[in-house]
């Protein structure tokens, strides 16, 4: 069975949203590494409306020195939307259609590698929370942004999650691995 993965850049007062302002000056050589060997098994991404209409906004027509921007690009990607009805532009975008829980648990019953959540913030919530998501990576940079949107919100429901890998970088970053924690 494939697995379905979600990943973001976080400070270390919770703010996930927006990490360009704010994570360039300690995102290291190691950092580079790590995020390069998490992409390797991904062949599949899902996406939120919000986060999808500013990467394709961006992606298509940044510069290709980029090794995530040939990935990501090229990447088959599936967007979660009650909003958008017309056909996606951007490369390999595909609107899903039906049922989102549906839709994940046949594409993760289906062939291939990892499937990640990129660009969702409310997705990766969602799935965490429907028992989807296989793991969560947080890549903790140290700064506190004191603004913007958060991973989770205050009065959202007690989850335990268990530790299952987590490194850190000479310029301060830690990157941590989560899954459900089974009771």
């Amino acid at each position: 069975m494939r697995k379905v993965t979600a990943g973001f850049f976080h400070s270390v007062d919770g703010v996930v949203d927006q990490p360009d302002q704010w994570q360039f000056d300690s995102f290291d050589a190691e950092l580079g590494e790590i995020m390069g060997g998490l992409m390797m098994n991904i062949d599949t991404v899902l996406m939120g409306r919000v986060g999808y209409e500013e990467w394709a906004s961006y992606w298509p027509n940044a510069e290709m020195d980029q090794d995530f921007g040939g990935f990501i690009n090229s990447v088959p990607k599936f967007v979660a939307s009650r909003t958008l009805t017309k056909e996606l532009t951007w490369q390999n975008s595909h609107l899903i259609e039906g049922d989102l829980f549906d839709f994940v648990r046949g594409l993760k019953e289906g062939e291939g590698g990892e499937i990640a959540v990129m660009g969702g913030i409310s997705l990766a919530r969602q799935l965490l929370f429907a028992g989807l998501l296989d793991s969560l990576t947080l890549i903790t940079h140290p700064v506190v942004v004191g603004h913007g949107r958060r991973l989770f919100e205050p009065g959202e429901k007690t989850t335990r999650l268990q530790l299952l890998d987590a490194k850190s970088t000479s310029a301060g970053n830690v990157v941590s691995t989560y899954a459900l924690k089974q009771v």
